[in-house]
């Protein structure tokens, strides 16, 4: 897939539906939320080189809710992420994903990991952060959001940002990182990993792994567990000995019910104790 040019960015910015092709077949075991008591749908975030699309979802009456954004993983915004969105609005949240890859390429169309990876590798770290001031900047000034009760959450690519975004804004007070990379080799466009930015980190993280995440080693979560400590910083990282990675992905096979519900439980008690409910 050609990358889009800024022209075709501006004029063909949209959003997924359904469930990525490089996901199907899709698990009986995914999980469906509904939109009952919700305004949930695609909306544009005014970004500096245009717009991009997100999927927003919170409460249909009310307003000054807490925000969440949610990373997606490297299929996009697609179902699976969207839903995540709605269970965040049921708890009294405004939720909203952003589409992060957008200019470069609309990954939920491709049909193998082997095709998306290219994409994703061309996202640069700086643009994805400064989509992320804008979605912010689009929650509060849509009069739905409480700028001072801003957490992030992120899965598998999202993961690795929900720990370097955490870094960037200031504004955000907590987040949690679903398996993230947290080392790797700095590029132009991705200069730093979570461990980079371990020791100056201030916001609270907590970081929920897989103990048979074949695609990170264990060792570099205790680099990260060890980097925090040594800082004082209040983050946390939680190991399921027994899970692979993508465990929260109900809609996969490496879907671990147990551990799942674990996290989101972890989840939501974590954002409460940092101020984010």
């Amino acid at each position: 897939m050609k990358e889009i040019t800024r022209r075709k960015f501006i004029a063909t910015t949209s959003l997924a539906t359904g469930f990525a092709l490089a996901v199907q077949p899709i698990s009986a075991q995914a999980i469906t939320t509904d939109a009952k008591g919700l305004v949930a749908g695609a909306v544009k975030i005014p970004v500096k080189d245009g717009e991009i699309p997100a999927y927003r979802a919170v409460p249909a009456t009310g307003e000054n809710f807490p925000i969440v954004l949610v990373i997606q993983e490297i299929f996009g915004v697609h179902e699976h992420i969207q839903d995540i969105t709605r269970r965040f609005a049921k708890l009294g949240y405004l939720a909203i994903a952003p589409e992060l890859f957008i200019r470069q390429g609309d990954v939920s169309k491709l049909s193998s990991i082997d095709e998306i990876r290219p994409i994703v590798a061309k996202v640069p770290d700086a643009q994805v952060l400064s989509d992320l001031d804008a979605t912010v900047k689009w929650a509060v000034k849509s009069g739905k959001g409480n700028a001072d009760k801003l957490a992030i959450t992120g899965f598998c690519w999202g993961g690795r940002i929900t720990w370097l975004y955490a870094a960037h804004n200031p504004k955000v007070k907590t987040g949690v990182a679903w398996y993230g990379r947290l080392v790797g080799d700095a590029t132009e466009l991705q200069p730093k990993y979570p461990i980079d930015i371990a020791s100056k980190l201030t916001v609270p993280i907590l970081g929920l792994y897989g103990g048979k995440d074949t695609g990170i080693p264990l060792d570099t979560v205790e680099q990260m567990r060890d980097r925090l400590k040594s800082s004082g910083n209040k983050s946390e990282i939680i190991v399921y000995p027994d899970a692979p990675h993508a465990f929260f992905a109900d809609y996969r096979p490496s879907y671990r019910e147990k551990e799942a519900k674990d996290g989101w439980k972890r989840l939501l008690a974590w954002f409460k104790k940092y101020g984010v409910s």
